[in-house]
This record gives structure tokens, sequence and C-alpha cells, in this order.
């Protein structure tokens, strides 16, 4: 049994992350191919957010610590909660480090005896660098879009309109606030071809909630409900030309950006922040612009447009990479690889080296009296 740790305490939600569907993907896969896996959860009973995912296996804890007394594969999403395990733990990094000093000690004492899985060369870079460990011993197991986006119709369409999406969360890490700046800039204001549509994704937060009520009064953009499936996003991003990725860089960086990859198999173009693991998320349609600046953002809008349609054999192509299959694939070469010591198996060992008692007794040193000028005499060691 392959068993997912979501973060205790927290019901799984459906259509707000990547995390989210990262972790339900993989259990589908893993039980497609027969191999046992499940979500767990902690302290909510069924009220976990299994009614959202009625083709996934949920298992519910009472507590953080009956963890320990699951059998097979543990991996924990995201939160490295220090908790014993029948087996050696993994730990998937889905998120940046934090940046604040109180959350550094919580991250790195519990990574400390994880295997590490990142989701870009990027993430397992900047983990490596946050915890002070060779950038080798993180895993690469790569996020993907489920087959959904890769086979859902285009409708056709009359030329002319161009229909940009914003499918990430109502945060302001997901760069909304930037992408609302763009929307005054004179080359997007003054286009009467172009419509903006955001999600509610996110808006059950309360910033999410916020930035819904500003949306909701701009002119410019409209706000359509957030869609809770694979197959509803997927249906949502083939209505749309271009979805848009304005990623804030400032205290944020996208790990990966699961969204681009889906956009791309949904036959959209891409304008994303050059910044993080967006870059690795190219399948042929992205356009990458100078993060936090409405004014690149804009002209990226501009350039997407000018490239014309995703076309037919680009979409095909982009469908073949970063799949479910391909995704499971490396995570199951992980599971079988031999793991690499963890930074706690390290420090154990290189302490109780210390500790460890000499082979050879000390010995005396013995003064057989003055030595005659321009004549040395080695000293002799006598045993005690």
């Amino acid at each position: 049994m392959i068993s997912f740790i979501w973060s205790p305490g927290n019901a799984l939600p459906a259509g707000t992350g990547g995390s989210e569907n990262y972790t339900t993907g993989q259990v589908r896969e893993l039980n497609r191919r027969g191999v046992p896996a499940q979500v767990v959860t902690v302290g909510l009973g069924d009220d976990d957010g299994r009614h959202e995912f009625t083709d996934v296996a949920f298992r519910s804890l009472s507590t953080l610590s009956e963890v320990g007394d699951l059998d097979g594969t543990v991996v924990f999403v995201n939160e490295p909660h220090t908790v014993a395990t029948r087996n050696p733990a993994y730990l998937i990094l889905h998120n940046p480090p934090p940046i604040r000093a109180r959350q550094k000690e919580f991250a790195v004492r519990g990574t400390m005896d994880r295997a590490l899985i990142a989701t870009s060369r990027y993430a397992a870079a900047l983990w490596s660098e946050y915890l002070d460990v060779d950038v080798a011993t993180i895993n690469v197991v790569y996020p993907f879009a489920e087959p959904c986006f890769a086979a859902v119709p285009r409708p056709s369409r009359p030329p002319g309109k161009t229909r940009v999406l914003f499918a990430g969360r109502l945060s302001p890490e997901k760069g909304i606030y930037t992408l609302l700046e763009t929307l005054h800039i004179d080359i997007i204001e003054q286009d009467v071809d172009l419509t903006f549509t955001a999600t509610t994704a996110g808006a059950d937060k309360r910033q999410g909630k916020i930035i819904e009520r500003l949306l909701g009064e701009h002119p410019g953009i409209s706000v359509v409900p957030t869609r809770r499936t694979p197959a509803g996003m997927a249906a949502l991003m083939t209505e749309h030309d271009i979805v848009v990725m304005p990623s804030n860089s400032q205290y944020w960086h996208e790990t990966f950006g699961i969204v681009s990859i889906e956009a791309q198999h949904s036959g959209c173009r891409v304008v994303a922040a050059d910044d993080g693991g967006l870059p690795e998320t190219d399948c042929g349609g992205v356009v990458f612009v100078e993060p936090d600046n409405a004014e690149a953002l804009a002209w990226g809008i501009r350039a997407a447009i000018d490239s014309g349609s995703f076309v037919p054999g680009a979409r095909r192509r982009a469908g073949t990479r970063f799949t479910v299959e391909q995704s499971v694939d490396a995570l199951l070469t992980v599971f079988a690889q031999p793991r690499s010591i963890p930074p706690a198996t390290i420090i154990r060992q290189l302490e109780e080296l210390v500790r460890t008692p000499s082979v050879q007794a000390p010995h005396d040193v013995v003064d057989d009296g003055p030595i005659e000028a321009g004549r040395t005499q080695p000293a002799i060691p006598r045993p005690r």
C-alpha cells in the first residue's frame, strides 16, 4: 500500500491547486495499474474531501501518530511532520521553502530523515540550497496533466475574438494583482476583441474572498465558478485561447506550474512568468515574460495573439509530454532505487564516530636526559 499523507486537519479540496491534482491523480493511476494506493487524512473523519473524489481511495486517521502504524510506503505531501513510520518515508515538496525563520526549523527538522522528492529541477536546487544537502539526493518526479486535457475537443469559433483565462488560485502569489494592472495598459485595455476570465479557485480562503470581490467589481474581467474536476477544467480551457500565469517572484516561486501543461494539452497558448519551475513546463506553446511586470505581461499576451492558434499537431505533441503515466513511472522508480542516506543519518554516524574510542592505547613519552649538541634523539614511547 502506498499512502499519501495529506496536511493534518485539512480536507483535500477539489479544483484549487496542483498538489491536490498531483496527489489524487497519482492514486488513480496507481490503482489503475493494480498498485494499492490511498489518500490519508488526519483528524476529520469522512468530512475530509472524499465526497469530491469518488474515484479515489481515502482513509481517515484520528491522530498524526497513527501514521506510524501504516504498512507499506508512506509519502508525506508538502508538510514534513516528524512521526516515526514502520518503513522509511518519503516527502513530496510541492511548495517552495518557507521564507519565515520560525517555519525553517520545522522544515529542516522534518526533512532530515525523509527521502525527498521535488516537482522540478528548479525545486530540487532550491530545496538543496535551503536544506544544505546535495542536490543529487533530491529526486525529481514531474507533475502531469490528466488525459482529459489532451482529449477534449476544442469548439469551433469565429475568428477575431481572443479569450484569456486566469485559472490559478485567487491569491497574491499567483500574480492576480499583476494581471489587474495589465488590464489597464493601453495595448490591452483598448483592444475590444480581448476578453478576460478568472475562476473562483481559492475563494474559500480569506484573501481569496477579498480578491473575488475586487474582480467582481472590475468591468474588464469576468468571474466564473471554479471547476472541481479535471474534465471540467479541461472543458473550460478549451473555450479559451490563452492562459496566463503571471506568478509572483518576490516571495513565491512556482516549483513547477501544472496549469501551464494542462493549458497546452488543451490547445491553449500560455503566457507565464519566467521564474521558478515554469520554464520547465514548455510543451511548445509558452511565451515567457518578466515576472511582476504588468507591461511585460501585456506584451506577452500580444505575442501569444500574434503567434496564432495552437494548431492541432502542436497540441498532439504537447499531449505526449508530462503525462500521468510518465509521472507514476518516475515515482515507482524512486521507490525501487536505493535510498540516499538522509542528513539525519549522516549526522548521527559522524557523532558516533567522534565518540568511538581510539584503537591504540595512549603512550607516555620517556625523557632520557639531555641530548648532545648537534644530535637529535627521538622520544621512545613506553607502554603503560
